[in-house]
């Protein structure tokens, strides 16, 4: 599996997170720094399962 790197952005109203080099939209919010990073991290797994591996 390759590494893919997130960025996690605090916000007034929580934190965002986002894969660099991913295709497509995929974004994680959460309350805190650790929901938004389990929350993109499942978004990546759907996406990848959803429409398969980049090369």
């Amino acid at each position: 599996m390759r590494q893919i790197k997130i960025i996690v952005e605090k916000h007034p109203d929580g934190y965002v997170a986002y894969p660099l080099g991913v295709k497509g939209v995929v974004v994680g919010e959460g309350d805190t720094y650790e929901e938004a990073l389990a929350d993109v991290k499942s978004a990546i797994k759907f996406h990848i399962e959803s429409f398969g591996p980049e090369p």
